[in-house]
Formats: C-alpha cells, sequence, structure tokens
C-alpha cells in the first residue's frame, strides 16, 4: 500500500510534476525519501526555500504546468513564502507542501512551531491541513486543482508524521486540468464595444499580459481604428513586436509616448491588463477588456467593462467595427514618439568605449543584440527592470520573466534555475542586480552542483541602485544603500562556475558572446556605472515628492535600444502628400 508520502507523490506524478525544489528537514524526510525512490520526479537541492519557490514560480510560468517547491516545519516553509507570493501575484499554478510539526505536539510551543496553515493564507488560493492518512488522496488532488485552476498557489500542510504513516487505500486514478476554457464576452457587451469604438474619434490602446496570443487581432484591431497601441511592462513581449502602431511604456519604467496617446485620446481601450499606477491612466472615458470579472474597474472608472479573453472579444467585435479614415492622431502620435526616443538614445551611445564605470544601458544593448532568439531572461527586480524594458528587443519567442507584480529582490537566478529545468536545452540568461545576487548568492551552489547552463550576467554597480533613485526623488539624501566592491567573479569561480570580471566597455561584447555560446554555467560580473540614471534639471521639488507621474515620467529618462530603429520603420508607415 504504501505511505502517505508515497501516495502524495504518485498524485504529484500524475499530474506531471517532475520535480520538486526544497531543502530536506526533519519533518519533510518521508516525502523526500519517496522521490528518492520514485520513478519520473527528482528532489531539486536548493540552498535556501524561497529560491525553490521561486524556480518554481518561473517553471510554473513557462510550461503552464504545475511547478512545486517544498518546506521542512518552522524556519524552512517560512522561507517559501517570498517565492509564493511572487507566484500567486502573477498567477502561475504552484503547490508548495509544507510540513508541520509532530501532530501530538501541535499548540503545545513545541521546537520550530508556527502555524502553516495560517502563515500562507495570504500567499495561496488554497491552504489546507492534512492531519489523516484518510484525506488522502482527494485532499492533494483539491490542492492540485486549485492551483491549476485558479491558476495560483496551493499550500498543503501536514505533519512529518503523518507523512510517514500507512496509506489506507490505494490512490487511484483521476485527470487534472491541462487547458482552461476561453471566456467569450456576452453579445450585448461585444456590441457595446463596438459602439463605443466606432463612436470615438481617437482610441488608444493599452495593453497587458493578458494579450498572449493576441497579436494579430490587436494589429488588426489597431489598424481598423487607426489606434496607437501602448503596453505595460508584462505586456510589452507580447504586443510590442511587429507592431506598426507602438508607442512605447507607460508606468514608473515607461518610455516614448504612451503617456500621451494615453491622455489625448477620446477612449482608452485597455486590453489583457491590471497595471497598477493608476495615477498614470487617464481615470476616465476608458473600457475595459479582461478574462478575470475582478479586474474590471479596480484601477480606474470606465464607461464600459467586458468580461473575456482579449482574443475572443477581439474576434468577436472586429466585424462590428468601422474602419477610421482619419490617422492624424495615430501619425502624431508615432512622431511624438520616435523624437522622444531620439532625444534619449545618446544616453548609452556616447563615449561608450571610454566611459568606466561601464554604462549598463550599453551592456543591456549588447545582451540583446548576443542572445538567442528565443532566450529566456530573468530579471532582477531594480535597475535591471529598467534594462529589460528598454533593451531587451521581443520577437514572440523570447520570454522575459521578473516579480513584476511582487516586485521582490534577488528573484532573477532562482527563476533562471527553475526556467533552466524546465527547459534544459534553451539559452537561460540571468539579469541580476548585485544586491539582488548578493541576497541569494548561495544559489550560486545551485547551478554548480547541476550543473545548469544558466548564465548569470551582474550589473554589478556596488550599490542599490534603484533605492538610491527612490531615496533621490523623495528628497532624501542616500543613505545605507553601498553594496560595496565585490568580486563576484571570483565567488562564482570558487563554486566552480567559469566566470569573468569586466572593467573595460571594449570586451563586454566579446566576453558576453564567449559566455552565451559555451556549455554549462557562467557568470559575467560587469562593473557599471552607479549614476547611470540622474535627475535632468528642470524637474521640480513639488515634482520630486514620492513617484509622482512627472517624476516617474522623467527620472528614468534614458536610453531605449532597438525601439528607437522600431520608431524609425513605423515612421514609413505613415502616408505622405
Amino acid at each position: 500500500m504504501g505511505s502517505v508520502a508515497d501516495q502524495m507523490v504518485e498524485v504529484l506524478r500524475q499530474a506531471g510534476v517532475e520535480r520538486v525544489y526544497g531543502v530536506v528537514g526533519d519533518s519533510l524526510n518521508p516525502v523526500v525519501d519517496a522521490i528518492r525512490r520514485a520513478e519520473g520526479i527528482s528532489w531539486v537541492h536548493v540552498r535556501n526555500e524561497e529560491a525553490g519557490a521561486f524556480a518554481a514560480a518561473a517553471e510554473a510560468e513557462l510550461t503552464g504546468r504545475l511547478a512545486v517547491c517544498a518546506g521542512s516545519c518552522g524556519p524552512g516553509n517560512t522561507h517559501l513564502i517570498q517565492g509564493l507570493y511572487d507566484a500567486q501575484r502573477s498567477g502561475v499554478p504552484v503547490l508548495a507542501l509544507a510540513s508541520h510539526i509532530p501532530s501530538g505536539q501541535i499548540g503545545t510551543g513545541f521546537f520550530q512551531e508556527t502555524h502553516p496553515e495560517r502563515v500562507f493564507t495570504d500567499c495561496s488560493s488554497w491552504c489546507e491541513m492534512l492531519s489523516n492518512p484518510a484525506q488522502l488522496p482527494r485532499l492533494l488532488r483539491v490542492g492540485i486543482q486549485h492551483a491549476l485552476g485558479s491558476p495560483g498557489v496551493s499550500v498543503l500542510v501536514f505533519p512529518g508524521d503523518v507523512a510517514a504513516l500507512t496509506a489506507p487505500s490505494p490512490a487511484g486514478r483521476s485527470s487534472f486540468l491541462t487547458e482552461q476554457a476561453v471566456a467569450a464576452p456576452p453579445w450585448s457587451q461585444v456590441q457595446a464595444l463596438a459602439e463605443a469604438l466606432n463612436s470615438a474619434g481617437t482610441v488608444t490602446v493599452f495593453a497587458g499580459a493578458g494579450a498572449r496570443g493576441a497579436h494579430e487581432e490587436l494589429m488588426h484591431l489597431a489598424e481598423t481604428l487607426n489606434a496607437p497601441v501602448g503596453h505595460s511592462l508584462r505586456g510589452k513581449e507580447w504586443v510590442q513586436y511587429d507592431n506598426p502602431y507602438d508607442v512605447g511604456m507607460s508606468g514608473l519604467l515607461g518610455y516614448g509616448a504612451c503617456h500621451e496617446a494615453l491622455h489625448e485620446a477620446e477612449l482608452v481601450l485597455l486590453l489583457g491588463t491590471d497595471f497598477p499606477y493608476d495615477s498614470f491612466l487617464p481615470q476616465a472615458r476608458t473600457v475595459q477588456v479582461d478574462h478575470d470579472a475582478t479586474r474590471l474597474g479596480r484601477r480606474t472608472p470606465l464607461e464600459l467593462a467586458v468580461h473575456g479573453d482579449v482574443a475572443a472579444t477581439l474576434r468577436a467585435v472586429l466585424p462590428l467595427l468601422e474602419r477610421k479614415g482619419d490617422r492624424r492622431f495615430l501619425d502624431a502620435m508615432l512622431e511624438r514618439h520616435c523624437k522622444a526616443l531620439e532625444t534619449v538614445v545618446g544616453a548609452y551611445t556616447k563615449d561608450i568605449d571610454k566611459h568606466r564605470p561601464i554604462h549598463p544601458e550599453y551592456v543591456a544593448s549588447v545582451l540583446d543584440e548576443v542572445a538567442a532568439e528565443d532566450a529566456v531572461f530573468t530579471v532582477d527586480t531594480g535597475m535591471c527592470n529598467v534594462w529589460a524594458a528598454r533593451y531587451l528587443t521581443p520577437n514572440g519567442r523570447r520570454r522575459v520573466i521578473g516579480s513584476f507584480l511582487h516586485g521582490s529582490m534577488a528573484n532573477a537566478l532562482p527563476h533562471a534555475i527553475g526556467a533552466q529545468l524546465a527547459f534544459p536545452g534553451r539559452q537561460v540568461v540571468s539579469m541580476s542586480g548585485d544586491g539582488g545576487i548578493g541576497m541569494l548568492l548561495g544559489e550560486l551552489l545551485t547551478v554548480a552542483k547541476y550543473r545548469l547552463p544558466v548564465k548569470t550576467l551582474v550589473f554589478n554597480n556596488g550599490a542599490l541602485g534603484m533605492i538610491k533613485l527612490e531615496m533621490l526623488v523623495s528628497g532624501y539624501p542616500e543613505a545605507e544603500i553601498d553594496n560595496g566592491d565585490v568580486d563576484y567573479a571570483a565567488i562564482a569561480r570558487a563554486c566552480g562556475i567559469a566566470a569573468k570580471r569586466v572593467t573595460d566597455p571594449a570586451k563586454v561584447r566579446e566576453v558576453l558572446a564567449d559566455a552565451l555560446e559555451r556549455p554549462g554555467p557562467a557568470l559575467i560580473d560587469v562593473v557599471t556605472d552607479p549614476n547611470a540614471l540622474s535627475i535632468p534639471p528642470h524637474i521640480t521639488a513639488a515634482q520630486l515628492k514620492g513617484f509622482a507621474l512627472a517624476a516617474g515620467r522623467t527620472v528614468l529618462t534614458g536610453g531605449v535600444g532597438k525601439m528607437l530603429d522600431l520608431a524609425r520603420s513605423n515612421l514609413r508607415n505613415i502616408p505622405r502628400p
């Protein structure tokens, strides 16, 4: 019959799980041993359970399948929380196995006692405790289905001694969700959407990650309406490529004419975005389409809310739309967009061969050129978000993974571990800040142990760059942001990873290309300029208060890589008299 732990593993295998990320510990030992004896599933020994949860989140996001992490009782499973918050807010299917102290000791203040069924409630869609072997396999299957169906995080809590008990009955078999139904909007909402779009003189589209799989329909919509198309950071990889209507990105890391296009259009159409920064939205004359009805109207008042999948909604409404013949609004926004990019592109092109420390913008632009066409980039929170947003060129095949909603530091390297294990033959690049990699530095040992061909690019400016910027725009003097002059390449070599430190900008391309081509793991530690982003002198004291709208739009002005080429190319689409 086997143990409860054996049955857990059997059900996980039925759900297609191939690995469990975690750190072994006494209350987890029955599960770890069951994995050791099972076929088709393995234990991935990370150095911190937080990294295990991040790795599972990246695997789930890239594959769409259930990914699993685990933590032993007390400190072991509380370490999971950061990565689980990231997975929950990103809406990816992750199951956490959180073992508990011996069942007879619960409630007595026993060694390492916590209450996981309470602790994980806020970072999960489902959290329940297994206290009796008879609850399996049904309880685990319920948890798995919640993770797949939300999608989001499920947490199964179980005392270690219960996991070691004999299972009372066979697990049997049960199928799991493999593909969700597509939400089709009610016909009345389709008609109302068509009426709103037809009656508006000018329309701007702002699309997010929910536009994935709707690129063709989105371009057809923009062509019909002569509408500028902007995007959020998470929407960039699905919206910007092959897009002759592109006007850039809005938000704190925004660039181009997206903000102007949103505020000057007669109607704004939000497609598949839960963009959180409401101060960047016009807060009026807005229509929103989303497959999750709970997101409708929570960032801005709406003239019309449409509940439906983006692609399905656009396919339904396109036959009802009247083609707009006037391109003046679109052409004006494309002109402004190109002009805005031309005024800042020198930030990463001027004196690059002489500038020391190295321009981080230049490093990111070179990475974009030498990386594979289907590369997976994992991006640390902070300034690496800026470089990814502005220099990584999407093409419909590349992926960019980050803690874009939870905003946790140190996510890039553990995300890369999960991405590489899920896709062993694909190029995976971790864009790590020195602050981020320092926080979970031990995961270099995980990369080395499994000889994962992760390429870790460290933007080493010796400081917490984004925190420095936040202090400056808030009027505070910078304090306690110094990370020190650390040679991360030397640390990586000590771990058994091929590594180089780069201080000469003339060497950047050669070293990056060599690292990406070599088999096995590699780390490139690039010493970059901590003052790469400066505050323009015309910013007023009032605008410096927090990340106010004007400050957020202007402070992060910098180079934009190949996006200028795209903008110039799009200008050629403007009809000339």
